[in-house]
């Protein structure tokens, strides 16, 4: 029996590696996103920096893993099968959910996963108590204090740190303005004092108070005497930053590196235990058991132990801080939730990775509104002196940069206070939520969301958000359910649920690479938004409509086949999945659309007046065609899904044929998009003339059909709607081509 459970522990730990892996994936955005954001130094010194924080932070760590030993379950009441089941239940749900989370490129806190993973474990196996044991209450097992205090904390962390991020930005900006090297003559000094000692004294609070270096004595010298350090080390900053501005060093680099530094040592010191926590439990439950519990079943041994303190061994955690360097440095993942983050706060216009809502819609109207009526309320004199502190174009942002030094250094010094004071008043705020939310409030104080962009951004941000609350609703669920099996199924249905897990670790790897190759066309387009050369800009969006229309014809292709295919073989579940395609393509010309027009506004008038019209018209036949695809399928499907009369053998004999002509020319046209070659077009333009000559003539054909009464009207109707679509396809192809050999075209 003991050999089972020492393979559970083990493969806790295993599961530890990957949650380390897949946590710090998430977590990186928290103290990344700032500094890369402004391209505060390079990508690898800002890593190494954090590094160096991480490593730091995960070695001193140890104080907060009691939260995984008795924080929401009381184990005096649970045997030991029942807390490694739970145990179990916590890892391999927390695994998928976080990975599923990076995948999407989404922060989501894992503090919230852990805590809410271990309430639904506990929830379940307290059920089961409960029913079997009338001498004990729910209240007896679970500590729902933890959880309720866990989601207050998340209204109070948007609330405030968006309000408070709002605010401070605001006000740092009127004060140094976009250009700010004209004004911080002295200023910098201060601001430097006052950042830096903010830092020091977050790194204090937040970041070291738990470590395991820090003894009582420590604590308490800290405590007893933390006005005079943050008097000393504020005028010390403020002399030290002024001189080091005189040195002609930039202060604003220097507080964003500190900052880094301070939340990557903060994170690793205190939401360590979210990945290492319940692997510890379990290997201090199974110690305790192979000690103590001799004679005595596993179903019979209380596990009272796990209300003393955690003393967490130092190898482990040197250990779970190299895990966690070598994962910031090596995720994918990572850097794609850190672009999520940076390009909701980009300061200027550029490709949206979020569509809109109602709800967003909303939103933008309400302030416009609020803003048009104290806008009417306000002096002359005052909003001018304001639009002179809020000058855009005179931005200093360093080259490929989302936002400016001012803006990041407000980001982690706000931050890193407001998660130091909800510390000292015992306020459980996520590292996540406050960083992710300052970052979001100064965007917007900043006037980063203009009205082009104002709707995607809040759309980006309430995903976000609501994506949080499904972490903790997922998280539950999910482990309750998986616990229940775990328990009842033993060690079946524990071998059945590791299977699963690996299986979704492998094909979400897998489905990231497939997709983040797909995204590689996006390339084309940052390079462009960066670049200020026209005839480099003309290139490059030359490049980026050929691989776009390329992947609209593809689309077409594949579809046009897939719908005719299905409908001759009455296959619902086909028409069914072309219309979700269709639905989904049009979601992408419109990104597509926004994207472009950003695009063309990069170039000179004359390019413009040029180019342009070939641009939009291929656009628009590209927009033609996924539409015709959609009016063709729609009439396909609800004759299907009501079962109505199939074609007969002449018209699936017909239609297929000229099909299969149709997707071969759409195969030529995208090799000739591909290699930018229209040489031989107009052989292609004799083949379309031909194409829509002998769908003519099955119009005609099926007219004099239903005039002879000779088959089914519905079925009629249907056949002369997929006629006429498949030409509008044909049209549309051939127009796309003449217009993108016109827009290609070097002149």
């Amino acid at each position: 029996m003991e050999t089972i459970y020492l393979c559970i522990v083990i493969f806790l730990f295993v599961l530890a590696v990957f949650d380390l892996m897949v946590g710090v994936s998430n977590d990186a955005v928290n103290f990344l996103n700032s500094a890369v954001g402004a391209k505060a130094a390079s990508f690898k010194t800002v890593l190494f920096i954090a590094a160096i924080g991480v490593f730091i932070g995960a070695a001193m760590s140890n104080g907060m893993m009691d939260i995984a030993r008795h924080g929401i379950y009381q184990p005096q009441h649970f045997y030991f099968t029942e807390i490694m089941c739970i145990l179990l239940a916590v890892m391999l749900t927390d695994v998928v959910l976080l990975d599923v989370f990076n995948s999407m490129g989404m922060p989501t806190s894992t503090t919230v996963s852990m805590v809410f993973e271990l309430l639904g474990g506990t929830f379940a196996l307290a059920l089961i108590k409960v029913y079997s044991n009338d001498s004990l209450g729910l209240a007896d097992l679970i500590n729902t204090d933890k959880a309720l205090s866990v989601i207050m904390g998340i209204f109070l962390s948007v609330a405030i740190a968006f309000f408070f991020g709002m605010l401070v930005q605001w006000l740092a900006r009127v004060i140094f303005t976009f250009n700010y090297t004209k004004r911080m003559k002295y200023s910098i000094g201060l601001f430097g004092g006052i950042a830096a000692t903010s830092i020091i004294y977050f790194m204090l609070i937040k970041g070291l108070k738990d470590s395991s270096f820090m003894t009582a004595d420590n604590k308490h010298w800290i405590q007893e005497n933390t006005a005079m350090l943050i008097g000393c080390s504020f005028v010390f900053f403020t002399i030290l930053m002024q001189i080091l501005h005189w040195l002609k060093v930039n202060v604003f680099k220097v507080v964003v590196l500190l900052g880094t530094f301070a939340l990557a040592l903060a994170f690793a010191g205190n939401d360590l235990v979210n990945f290492i926590g319940v692997p510890l439990a379990g290997y201090s439950s199974f110690m305790d058991y192979t000690a103590n519990g001799s004679g005595i079943g596993a179903d019979s041994f209380l596990m009272t132990s796990l209300l003393g303190p955690a003393k967490t061994p130092w190898y482990f955690l040197f250990g779970a801080g190299a895990i966690m360097v070598y994962a910031l440095y090596t995720s994918k993942k990572a850097h794609n939730v850190i672009k999520t983050s940076v390009d909701l706060s980009r300061q200027d216009e550029g490709e949206e990775t979020f569509g809109s809502t109602p709800i967003a819609r909303t939103l933008v109207r309400f302030s416009l509104g609020l803003s048009n009526g104290i806008s009417k309320i306000m002096p002359e004199s005052s909003k001018r002196w304001i639009g002179t502190r809020f000058r855009k174009d005179e931005a200093i942002i360093a080259n490929g940069a989302a936002f400016d030094l001012v803006r990041a250094a407000v980001n982690l010094v706000l931050a890193g206070l407001l998660i130091a004071l909800g510390t000292s008043l015992k306020l459980p705020l996520s590292t996540t939520y406050v960083t992710f939310m300052v970052a979001m409030g100064s965007s917007l104080a900043d006037r980063a969301w203009g009205r082009d962009s104002a709707v995607f951004r809040i759309t980006g941000v309430l995903s976000v958000i609501g994506g949080w609350f499904i972490t903790a609703g997922a998280a539950f669920t999910f482990c309750f359910f998986v616990a229940i099996l775990i328990y009842y199924g033993g060690t079946v249905a524990i071998v059945a649920m590791i299977g699963l897990a690996v299986f979704l670790l492998i094909r979400s790897q897998l489905m990231f690479k497939k997709r983040k190759a797909k995204e590689k066309g996006n390339e084309t387009i940052k390079q462009l938004m960066q670049s200020s050369d026209n005839a480099e800009i003309l290139n490059l969006l030359r490049k980026h409509t050929r691989e776009e229309l390329s992947k609209i014809l593809e689309f077409t292709e594949e579809n046009l086949e897939r719908t005719v295919t299905a409908f001759v073989h009455e296959n619902l579940r086909g028409l069914r999945r072309s219309m979700g395609a269709v639905k989904f393509e049009k979601q992408l010309l419109k990104q597509m659309k926004r994207t472009g027009a950003l695009a063309m506004c990069r170039l000179d008038n004359n390019t413009v007046l040029e180019k342009g019209l070939y641009y939009y018209q291929g656009n628009d036949f590209a927009s033609e065609l996924v539409y015709s695809v959609g009016r063709l399928c729609e009439p396909c499907l609800e004759h299907i899904d009501n079962n109505f009369k199939p074609f007969d053998a002449i018209q699936k004999g017909e239609f297929t044929d000229v099909t299969e002509d149709i997707t071969y020319l759409l195969q030529v046209c995208r090799h000739k998009l591909d290699h930018n070659d229209y040489e031989e077009l107009e052989n292609e333009i004799r083949k379309a003339n031909n194409l829509n000559g002998q769908l003519t003539h099955l119009k005609r054909e099926e007219l004099q059909r239903i005039q002879n009464q000779s088959g089914s009207i519905k079925v009629s109707m249907v056949y002369l709607t997929m006629i006429q679509e498949a030409q509008n396809v044909v049209t549309n192809t051939i127009n796309l081509m003449k217009v993108s050999r016109k827009f290609q075209a070097e002149e």
